[in-house]
């Protein structure tokens, strides 16, 4: 039975003179050399598995490898299924939005803040309308007022080229 691994080093590719050796039932077995360890480990029919290699000798249990590495991998997938990815959404404006579309963006950006991502509100000018930059400052305080209960904001309204933008982070990520 060979499974390789390159995280531990098990059975035969210990190649150490000296080992502390626990076993299957977490015992100090003691420190002796690796062939006397593999031996125990062949008498009851598990794998001799190099746990700690930087310590003084190095430390080997005697274990089922495959339940081992079995088990390691459910922790690895529960873990990972409990860790939420944040992402930042975009919603995009224009300072001449009427009032229906600007609730309409609003409830979408209030949708993905409960959701737990962060929000990058933009405005883009064009042409003329950059003269007049504090229409889409006003367009973004209002979006940020009307998200207060839900979110704050993580970086206030800044203008850059021709867009401006705010970023909005939940309040209480879920």
């Amino acid at each position: 039975m060979s499974i390789s691994n390159a995280a531990h080093q098990i059975n035969e590719e210990i190649r150490d003179k000296e080992i502390r050796l626990i076993g299957a039932d977490g015992a100090q077995l003691g420190i002796m050399s690796a062939e006397a360890a593999l031996d125990i480990a062949a008498e009851e029919d598990l794998d001799l598995v190099k746990i700690s290699p930087a310590s003084n000798p190095p430390v080997c249990k005697i274990m089922d490898y495959g339940k081992f590495r079995f088990e390691q991998s459910k922790r690895d997938k529960e873990t990972k299924k409990n860790q939420k990815v944040i992402e930042i959404k975009e919603i995009r404006m224009s300072p001449g939005i009427g009032d229906n579309d600007f609730n309409t963006k609003l409830k979408n950006g209030q949708k993905f803040l409960t959701d737990g991502d962060r929000l990058k509100v933009t405005v883009r000018f064009r042409g003329r309308e950059m003269t007049h930059t504090e229409i889409g400052e006003e367009l973004l305080d209002r979006f940020s007022q009307a998200c207060s209960d839900i979110a704050t904001v993580s970086k206030s309204a800044k203008l850059d080229g021709r867009h401006m933008t705010m970023f909005l982070a939940p309040k209480n990520a879920k």
